[in-house]
């Protein structure tokens, strides 16, 4: 196999797992409900508070920014939180506490009653946002779960799994429901802005 036929290989598996997700009529409605979690919130002054590890850190980013920054077109910011983004942080909190206590320790210290935790784990299993997740019934945070096939997320509000294993496809998936989020929360907060309602 050439090189072009493995980037050909990579292109069509991924197009299929895009397509089983189009097919997963639950999901999506799973989506469109975590979203609906995240407008109330921003409605009542809360915010949206993202969380994960390695390439899902830089997704936790991504997505914050998104929020805060803008999204498809000018409007006001959104407000949102990457706890994957502070090295003097998580070095302390690593150093003092045990790298399992990242989040939680940053969601205490950070959470008000009525945000929004969006937790990233390709495996479902990773026990820094597990232990955060734990945390938010009496925190009064709503959770949310982007993750793959794997991992038990029985306690978490909404959990949006990616259809895979395999954590290239996970967090490929996990990028485009967040734009899917992001386009949404910001339509409904500020539709009158959008450039065809000009």
């Amino acid at each position: 196999m050439t090189t072009i036929d493995r980037f050909k290989q990579s292109i069509a598996k991924s197009i299929e797992v895009k397509q089983q997700l189009l097919a997963d009529e639950a999901l999506i409605h799973a989506v469109a409900a975590a979203t609906d979690a995240i407008v109330a919130a921003v409605k009542r002054g809360n915010r949206a508070i993202f969380a994960g590890n390695g390439g899902s850190a830089a997704d936790a980013q991504h997505l914050a920014a998104e929020f805060v920054s803008r999204f498809e077109f000018d409007r006001p910011g959104l407000p949102a939180l990457s706890l994957s983004t502070d090295t003097s942080m998580i070095t302390a909190i690593g150093n003092d506490y045990g790298y399992e206590r990242l989040f939680l320790r940053q969601l205490q210290a950070q959470a008000r009653p009525g945000d929004v935790f969006v937790g990233i784990t390709t495996s479902g299993k990773s026990p820094n946002v597990l232990r955060a997740f734990e945390a938010c019934k009496e925190l009064q945070v709503t959770s949310i779960a982007l993750c793959g096939l794997g991992g038990d997320l029985a306690g978490v509000d909404h959990v949006l799994r990616a259809p895979s294993r395999h954590t290239p496809r996970i967090q490929e998936c996990h990028i485009l429901l967040g734009h899917m989020i992001c386009a949404e929360v910001e339509l409904q907060m500020f539709g009158h802005l959008a450039p065809n309602q000009a």
